[in-house]
């Protein structure tokens, strides 16, 4: 893909707000063609699709769709809308995430925050390339991205966040067995990029403490790393480079010195113990 985005087609879900507005408004800036951005809270999405609109002057389009990403038909029905108005995208970017923390497995919602979490950060990211991949692997002289923004959480196990770890170790095994099947069956037009971070500091992580070597991120860093990760096509970004550290420490020692060492030592099993999230 060229060094830019200019003339692509984009859909970020989770737009409204936080990293996903920071993508599209990188998009924006770049001058891509369209900018499509999916976000269940409406009022949120209108502000963020009209400031985008005026800082685009007229050379991106930037349009946006409110839709619940834990409904499955919602995926699809608006799918069809974004096939319909602006065609098939160049770049899809899942992004949206949500988290329910600092309450241990037992005490959630009787599986209500499980069933949501796992709906909105596994299932729907593959819901919404399921809908896109046919028309981005026709399209085999076009480069053409999907990036899942999956986290550092689902690499290692951590208190007070087990459905969120999960979604992610879900989001994480997809994706690049997704990446695997492309490369397989020759559609190497479309490269996937996951994304592993730490916490990043957009609120959605507020109180969570970074552990050691795992600063909490600032997100200009995070989007520069990404993009750039993204228009090369890498298959995986983990931001820090710690995440790479913590993993190869959890395939080489005991799980139980693991524990000691990453866990309580680096202070990875009390990140959360302060968690507040977006009031």
């Amino acid at each position: 893909m060229a060094r830019t985005v200019r003339g692509a087609k984009l859909l970020i879900t989770g737009a409204a707000s936080g990293m996903g507005r920071s993508y599209a408004e990188r998009a924006v800036a770049e001058g891509a063609g369209s900018v499509t951005l999916w976000d269940r809270d409406g009022d949120a999405l209108a502000r963020t699709t009209d400031e985008l609109g005026r800082a685009a002057r007229g050379r991106t389009i930037v349009r946006g769709d409110v839709v619940d990403l834990g409904e499955m038909g919602a995926i699809a029905k608006h799918a069809q809308k974004v096939r319909k108005e602006i065609g098939t995208p160049d770049v899809l970017i899942n992004n949206a995430g949500i988290v329910r923390g600092n309450r241990y497995f037992w005490e959630t919602d009787n599986g209500d925050d499980t069933r949501t979490t796992m709906r909105v950060n596994a299932l729907a990211p593959m819901y919404v390339a399921r809908e896109f991949l046919p028309g981005m692997i026709a399209d085999a002289y076009r480069e053409k991205r999907v990036v899942n923004i999956a986290s550092a959480a689902g690499t290692l196990g951590n208190p007070r966040m087990a459905a969120y770890a999960a979604s992610k170790a879900a989001l994480i095994g997809w994706s690049d067995s997704l990446r695997v099947e492309l490369d397989q069956a020759g559609h190497t037009n479309v490269k996937v990029t996951t994304v592993t971070p730490s916490y990043i500091s957009t609120g959605m992580f507020a109180g969570a403490t970074g552990p050691l070597l795992a600063p909490v991120l600032e997100p200009e860093y995070v989007v520069d790393r990404v993009w750039r990760s993204m228009l090369r096509g890498d298959p995986l970004v983990e931001l820090p480079r710690s995440v790479r550290l913590s993993r190869a420490l959890r395939a080489l020692l005991p799980t139980r010195v693991f524990d000691v060492v990453v866990g309580e030592g680096f202070g990875v099993y009390r990140s959360m113990q302060g968690f507040t999230g977006r009031r």
